[in-house]
Formats: structure tokens, sequence, C-alpha cells
């Protein structure tokens, strides 16, 4: 559902039983899995009968086994750091056309390059579910070429390695190589080199695809399958002259051969940059494209997708309309040019995440790269915006500099997760979307964060090791907090200073990894240098270390008659009980920023009490804290204050920011459920809601009244929330009446867009007569004409769900369906 949707009750239920329908499908999946893992056992046995142009490498006398010993470093789920990779040579031949066994297979030959940097004579590199075709599974070569003898290659099934054990130890200092040829599934898993279907004109089609993000390059190719190991990559995919092969960099050959009697086409490309392995990407398919390909002065942006999407229904135009903007900002936000010569968007039927930055070959779910004018809202362009640049932000940040181990994860994607607003600004200027991380990420995240069960950004290497342990890095708390404390971080020391900064960290570190601390380094240097002094109270690394190393985020509170301040790890059962220790003892250093009526200041909170006079207030004087929501904390004020900024918002909400109109709302209702506040000041946030068109504060008010409703739903208290929800709603909804010509223009604003859709969602929900009367005849006309007198993209379905609640939509739903 696009962001901004009011959910009704109607649609919760509909989505249950969708998550029947789903859950029964996974089921049925997992059991056709099984048989599938069953059949891939047979795999072996027709890999030397595929075509294939593949070499034949003679291997040394050795013997080959399938379980290790019970000790050994093969038993350790991060790699040795006796070996360090170079370059890979890969050739991947997929067959999109099931075998006897009714399975699709890839094929697959590759030589890794690597050079030993401490003496050993164990090779230990990354292979899952390949199925080795080499005499001895794999091969070990010097630098002049010469095989080098074995005396036992083995999988390690636990760790996902595949060993070999040389009869002597390598030299330091001396390149060597290991060479092996294997076939491969390819499943519809979604994860590796994994095959995708889409119905095009009632004809199914296949293609082969990749994602690799976290631990999974290895299902491609065995390799040094962690992201501090980068080489460069020769790559070579065989496939139909039909179809089309895409990778990192730009194709510069495309050979006609002849495989057993059938034609196929060879298609070479340019060697890589050194990257990561998780950054590795190819596709085959019969996609389309749209855009320049690029020349050897400019770079290429095309974006790719189903043939009828991309040519017929234009679905690309607008990604293709923002990328290149996107890009360029980036380039001049970083001081660094884009460093390949072309940028692919691939949208991908199936496909498990949102996107992934792929270094030159994005890939993306549909829903985030393609936008059809004619049937798509405001909220679908919305987020092709924010998750284009997103990716596009990787492309510098997390491609270029890369964390050395998932343990950091929260730096490369809470990174992006900010700047994504930045990018998605530049190519929407008139959108005003940075405000809105506040509702997205920031509100969001912190209802994660305010639980006891919550965990720091970061944590120690040693505890990210198993691929479970990876992919459960990947959450909110990486995402959405990470960009809420990179955010305060810009704000505080200046995004100026943040971008010099960033910049000198890109330079040093290109080609490189990182630990987030070597960020802290270069922006307290660019810190260092500004004139005027920015006197902050710590270092970069010491303010910073109280958000990263513990988990949470404090509740401030100004008594305004004293000037005391004081701060409170902030959990939204006051009850809990924190288990986790901190070094800091949940106190944070806290930037304060803060406006008493219209007299800015700033204030660093250090200790967890302490008094500054200057937060002292006299007469009808208000203060308010936390101005635009730039610091990760909530705010609670004496009764006093809170009724004086009340008092305010229905004098003149407009005095006070839109941002922290939705601040004071969220705020105040987060600070009743943990019972630091009244329900009744809470309540009392919202009276100026009927003078308020602006969606953030109507947003944070549905957000944080949907627990009240659900609270007090069938108590006495119900009908008297209803009837106030109707008078709060009514003037705002007369407004947008009036204003769209009786909701028949489109709103002109991206968030007078979505407020008019919370206004339309609220009056129907609360029973307001003429918005379900107008709501039925709007879907109505749709259903009869195709059009309401709006563009057919005007979100006809909620007007559609409206109906439904009022009864006179299910044999509508029905031709729907159809």
């Amino acid at each position: 559902m696009a962001k901004g949707f009011y959910v009704s009750k109607l649609i919760a239920v509909v989505a249950i039983v969708l998550s029947v329908a789903a859950i029964a499908t996974i089921i049925a999946l997992a059991v056709v899995y099984a048989q599938e893992k069953e059949k891939n056992n047979e795999l072996t046995n027709v890999a030397t009968s595929g075509p294939t142009t593949f070499a034949t490498t003679t291997s040394a006398t050795g013997t080959t086994a399938t379980t290790a010993p019970s000790d050994g470093p093969w038993l350790k789920y991060r790699l040795p750091k006796t070996l360090k990779p170079y370059h890979y040579d890969i050739r991947l031949h997929p067959i999109l056309e099931k075998n006897a066994q009714g399975l699709y297979i890839f094929f697959g030959q590759s030589e890794v390059f690597f050079t030993c940097v401490e003496a050993t004579n164990l090779v230990i590199i990354h292979s899952n579910k390949l199925n080795f075709t080499t005499p001895t599974k794999a091969v070990l070569i010097d630098s002049a070429g010469k095989d080098l003898p074995v005396s036992q290659v083995e999988e390690v099934q636990l760790t996902q390695y595949l060993v070999l054990h040389a009869d002597k130890p390598l030299e330091v200092g001396k390149n060597y190589s290991v060479f092996s040829r294997y076939v491969g599934e390819l499943a519809n898993d979604l994860a590796g080199f994994y095959r995708s279907e889409y119905v095009e004109d009632g004809e199914t089609k296949i293609i082969a695809t990749t994602q690799m993000q976290a631990p999974d390059a290895r299902k491609a190719f065995p390799c040094f399958d962690e992201p501090a190991m980068k080489a460069t990559f020769n790559i070579t995919i065989v496939h139909k002259p039909d179809y089309v092969a895409l990778s990192n960099m730009n194709a510069i050959s495309h050979n006609n051969i002849i495989l057993e009697g059938e034609n196929w086409t060879e298609t070479v490309f340019q060697k890589t940059v050194k990257m990561s392995t998780y950054l590795v990407a190819f596709i085959v398919s019969q996609f389309s494209p749209t855009g320049d390909p690029g020349s050897s002065t400019t770079t290429g942006v095309q974006i790719w997708g189903r043939k009828k999407a991309i040519e017929e229904e234009k679905q690309g135009d607008y990604a293709l309309s923002i990328t290149k903007p996107i890009l360029d900002f980036f380039a001049r936000y970083y001081q660094t040019p884009y460093p390949l010569p072309k940028s692919d968007q691939v949208a991908i039927p199936d496909f498990s995440s949102g996107a992934m930055e792929n270094w030159g070959l994005v890939t993306y779910r549909e829903t985030a790269l393609l936008y059809d004018p004619k049937v798509s809202s405001i909220g679908n362009k919305e987020r092709v915006a924010t998750v284009v640049a997103h990716e596009l932000a990787h492309q510098w940040f997390g491609n270029l500099v890369t964390i050395r181990w998932w343990n950091d994860l929260w730096l490369n994607e809470g990174f992006a997760s900010y700047v994504e607003y930045l990018g998605a600004d530049y190519a929407e200027p008139t959108w005003n979307i940075k405000d809105l991380i506040v509702l997205y990420d920031v509100h969001r995240v912190m209802a994660v964060d305010a639980l006891a069960s919550s965990h720091p950004l970061t944590s120690k290497e040693e505890e990210v090791n198993t691929p479970a342990q990876i992919s459960e890095v990947f959450d909110s708390i990486a995402y959405s907090k990470g960009a809420s404390v990179i955010r305060m971080l810009s704000e505080f020391v200046s995004e100026e200073v943040f971008v010099k900064g960033l910049a000198t960290y890109l330079k040093h570190f290109e080609y490189d990894n990182t630990v987030y601390s070597d960020l802290w380094t270069h922006l307290q240097q660019a810190v260092d240098t500004t004139v005027p002094s920015l006197n902050l109270p710590k270092t970069v690394a010491e303010i910073m270390d109280t958000w990263v190393l513990q988990m949470g985020f404090p509740v401030v509170k100004i008594d305004t008659t004293t000037g005391v301040v004081t701060q409170k790890h902030f959990l939204l059962n006051s009850d809990s009980v924190v288990t986790r220790p901190s070094e800091f003892n949940y106190t944070w250093i806290v930037p304060i920023s803060y406006t008493k009526n219209d007299s800015p200041g700033k204030y660093w909170l250090l200790q967890s009490l302490e008094t500054n006079n200057d937060f002292k207030t006299s007469g009808t004087e208000w203060l308010l804290a936390n101005i635009n929501v730039t610091g990760y904390y909530r705010v609670n004020y004496d009764e006093g204050n809170w009724n004086k900024l009340i008092a305010q918002l229905g004098t003149n909400h407009l005095s006070i920011p839109v941002i922290n109109r939705a601040q004071i709302i969220d705020d105040a209702f987060n600070l009743a459920r943990a019972k630091y506040v009244p329900i009744t000041t809470a309540l009392d946030t919202t009276k100026f809601l009927s003078n308020d068109v602006e969606y953030m504060p109507w947003q944070a008010a549905l957000s944080s009244l949907s627990y009240f409703v659900q609270m007090f739903d069938r108590t006495e208290v119900f009908g008297p929330m209803k009837e106030y929800m109707k008078r709060q709603v009514s003037p705002v909804f007369e407004h947008f009446k009036t204003t769209t010509g009786n909701f028949t223009i489109r709103p002109a604003s991206l968030t007078d867009q979505y407020s008019e859709i919370n206004t339309i969602s609220t009056a129907c929900g609360y029973g307001i007569p003429e918005c379900r009367e107008l709501a039925s005849k709007l879907f109505k006309d749709w259903m009869t004409s195709g059009n309401n007198g709006r563009e057919k993209s005007q979100d006809p379905l909620h007007f559609f769900w409206l109906t439904v609640e009022g009864g006179c939509g299910w044999d509508s739903f029905h031709i729907i369906g159809h």
C-alpha cells in the first residue's frame, strides 16, 4: 500500500485472508522445493552432458571428500586471513529450459586468483550448492600455470566452504589460483543465481538473475564471499541469441558459437573495478531497455524491464527521467565522479527485497522502479523516486567504499536511507520530501527502539557470523535509526562540514573497506579545520558512540519553571526491564535545538540532569525543543509549557513549524502510552487539527490515535471519540472539497495529495454521510467510464474500499478482479 493511506478494517480482513492464502502457498512451495532438492542430487550426473565450451584442466593427483575433520579453520564461519583475492575469471551458461530431470540449471567455470599473505597449506573459499565436475572438484595452480599437488579437496556444508589441502605450504607474497567447473540449479529461491518467471501475452518467460547480498555469491561461483575480500571480475555469459545478457560493466563482445548443434551467443563483459562479491550481478532475459547506452565520454543510463511494460506502457520513463539527475546530484554531493561507464536499472518480476545496489546493474522489485501514469498512484511515484535515490546513493557509499563486515551494515544502509531523501528532493524539488523522513523513519523506528528488546546500531564483529545472523542485521534499526542519527549528525556539525568530511572519507578509502569509526575520524578532521569553531562539547566519536553503541534513545524533559533539563531512557512500557548493559549507563550526549516563541537557541545535554536558565519562560512565553526533529529523542515539558504549546496551536498553529506540529502530537501520545503525561494532554494536542490541512500533523495524529481507537473500541469512550474526530475532520474535508472542485482536481503538492487521501479516509471512516456518498459516486463513475474527472491514477481503488465499508462494493470488486 502506498504511504499515507488509511487502513480500514475491511482491508485488514482482506489482508488476513490473503496472508492465510500466502501461508498455504508457502507450504505448497516447501513441498515442491523438497522434491526439487531431491532431484538436485542428479545434477552431477547431468553436468557432463550439457552444452559447454569449457576448457579441460587436468588436476594433480588428489582425493575428494564431502565431509571435513571435526576441527580446523573450515569450521569457523569467517575466512582465515591467510589469502587475499585480487581477480576472478567467471564463465556462466544458464539453461532457461527444464532438463530431463525437470530442473533449470546453469553450467559454470571459475578461476579465482589470490595472493598468499600468511604461510598456509589450506585454501578455503566459499561454495554453496554447486556440484563440481572437475575431476577433483577444484585445481590449485601457481602463478606459472602449473598444477600443484593437493592431498584432499572437501566441501564443508556447515560453513559453506570448499577446502583444498595443498601438499606443501603456499609461499607468502606468491600468487595462486583455484580453477573449477561446476553445475548449479537455477532455483526460484530468489538468492544467488536464480530464475524469475513472468507471463507476457499469455506466454511464460524465464529469466536468470542474481541477488548476492549478503552471503549468496557463493551459490553462483566459488569465491571469498566477504565484503572486505574485494577483487576485479571478468565475466562471460553464454545465452540464446534472442536473449540479452547484462552485468556490472558494458559488454565488449558478442560472439556467435555453436554448442551441440545449437546456436548460442557468448557475451563478454569489460573487466570490473575492484569490488565486493555481493555486488556482482548478471542477468539473462528478453527485457527491453529505454534510455541512452552511453559512449566513451558519457555515462550510459538505461531502464530495463518486461517488453510490454517498457515499450508499450512506458512504465520505465519516470525512472529514466530521474536517474541521471540523481546520479549527477550524488557526484556533486560526494565530490567524486560516478566510477562506472554505465548505470542500468532493472525491474525484476520476482525479487526478495525492494532493490539491490549491484554496482552498475541495480535490480529492483517492479513496484520500486516501474511507474504507469495511467494507473499508478502518487505514492507509487514517490516510492520509485526514493528507492532509486537510495540505490544510487550506494554506488559511492557502500560500493566504492564498503563496510569491512556486516556488523556495520547500519552505516551502509542508514546513510543511504538518509541521503535518499536528498536525492529524491533534487529530482522532485516541489515535493518537500525531506520532511517526510520524520514520519517514515524517525517516528516509525522509535516505536521499535523504545522496546526493551531493541539492540544497538552496531555490534562486535564476532557476534555476526552465520548467514542467519547476517540476515538479522537487515532490520529497521539499521535502516531507519541509522538514517535518523546520521541526519542528526549532519545537523549538529552542519551540512557543509558533513559533506566536507564525507568527501575526504570517500577519497581516502575508495575501492577499500572501513569500519564506522573511520567516518568519525574524517568528520572530526573537517570539524577541526572549520572556522569559526563549531564548539562541540566532545569529539564526533565521543558524541556518536552514545548513539551507536547503546540501544534506545532518551526522553528529554525540560522544566520551564526551573530551567532543569533531564534525560532518561525512553521505554513504551515503563515496567520493562532492560537486561542489556550499556557502558554509557543509557545516557546520551544530546544536541538540543529550541525556540522560545521566536528566539532560537542550542544546548548540549551531557548528563542525566542539568540546569540551563535559558530554558526558563515567563508569562505566556512558550518553549519548543528539537526543532524540525533533527534530534533522535522525544521531548517532555512541565504541565504549564504543554498547556502553552497547546494554546499556541489553537491560536496560530502556523507559528510552529509543520514538522514540529507533528512532533508535538507524536511525542505527547507516546509519552501518554509510557505514562509520562495524562492521555488528556495528548488528546488536547489534536484540538488544532480542525484548522490544519497539512499532511504531517494529521498523519501523526491518525497513527497515534490508532492505538487508542483499538484500546477504546467497544467501550463507552469510543462514541465520544468518534464524534470528536468527525468534528475535527469536517472543516478539512470541506477545504479539500472546495480546493479540488468537489474532488475532481488533483491537489498540487505531494503532501497535499496525501492529506486529501487521509481526509477522505478519516471522514468516511468516522461516518460523515457526505463523504460516503461522494466516495460511492466517484467510484461508480470510475467503474463506468474509467475516469472520475481526475487522472485514473488518482487512487480510484481508495474510493472503492470506502464504498465497500458502506456495503456497496463487493460486486464491483468482482468486476475489477476480472
